[in-house]
């Protein structure tokens, strides 16, 4: 793990091994992000050069630090056995195929929470359903009195919360704001540059835990849960059809005691149109803000 932290971002040859292939790697795991390797077009020439000029193979030494992060592969690109379980024996998902390797091309996302013994931000990482990283969602402009409020107290979750939805590279992807509230939650979905994609509201108080999913003025799904706790919900569309389903994971009696995390399974069935499926991914990946439950998931 030192090496493979250790070797810096940057333009390597493809470790999967294509041929006059660049791969970029983030500084922590392989992207999906590839070019032409020119230097590589360029090698047949620069032997017959170097027939002439034996003293020039030195200006090809640069390529050394390019080994390190390849002994690492077979535990990044493998999957991940953690992940499969959850998947497949908690959330009862059966083995399919390979989405798109996006936030918006995967057909199941899973949605980890980072464990902590004192939660003073929100902090999930996004996983398809063999346990490739995805992308991740970070709560940003927690004040020092916010985050007082939340280790002395639960009045933090009556503010206003500001989430980003990033993607594997880091960059946002989705905006998420919900404002204060007392009794129903608001969340506000933008694009990173502003433009607003619509509003998931909170329909009532008591009882199963009922969400609209809003654009543009009009219903175009919604958010059922399926028991009081709400730790299950069915998404469906605006003639009630269900297109997804979040499944909340059971980490275990020890880890839900003492740490905070909230595990969640998203599935969709199909492709959906936008703003409906940007809608979907916020709501699945924000679903436990968006309800505040506390710690131990007791609403």
């Amino acid at each position: 793990m030192t090496t493979h932290s250790n070797t810096p971002a940057g333009w390597y040859p493809d470790p999967y091994g294509a041929p006059r292939t660049l791969r970029y790697w983030d500084g922590a795991q392989w992207t999906q992000h590839t070019g032409p390797d020119q230097q590589a077009a360029g090698q047949a020439p620069a032997a017959t050069a170097q027939a002439v000029q034996p003293a020039q193979p030195a200006p090809q030494a640069p390529p050394a630090p390019q080994t390190p992060p390849v002994p690492q592969l077979p535990q990044q690109a493998g999957p991940d056995s953690r992940v499969q379980r959850q998947v497949r024996q908690q959330a009862g998902i059966a083995p399919g195929g390979p989405g798109g390797g996006t936030l918006f091309t995967e057909p199941v996302l899973v949605v980890n929470q980072k464990a902590k013994l004192i939660e003073l931000t929100n902090e999930y990482s996004v996983m398809d359903q063999n346990g490739r990283q995805l992308g991740s969602v970070v709560q940003v402009g927690q004040s020092a009195l916010k985050k007082i409020l939340r280790f002395v107290s639960s009045l933090d979750q009556y503010m206003t919360h500001k989430l980003e939805i990033r993607d594997a590279h880091g960059q946002p992807v989705l905006l998420l704001t919900r404002p204060r509230k007392i009794f129903k939650s608001r969340v506000v979905v933008e694009r990173p540059d502003g433009q607003p994609v619509g509003e998931i509201v909170q329909q009532n108080v008591f009882g199963k835990i009922n969400f609209a999913m809003n654009a543009g003025g009009q219903q175009v799904g919604a958010i059922k849960a399926e028991n009081w706790r709400a730790w299950n919900f069915a998404i469906v569309d605006h003639a009630d059809n269900e297109v997804a389903r979040i499944t909340k994971t059971w980490e275990g009696l020890a880890k839900t005691l003492f740490t905070t995390a909230d595990n969640y399974v998203l599935q969709i069935h199909y492709q959906l149109p936008e703003p409906l499926l940007s809608l979907v991914v916020a709501t699945a990946l924000t679903v436990d803000t968006a309800l505040k439950q506390d710690a131990r998931g007791l609403g």
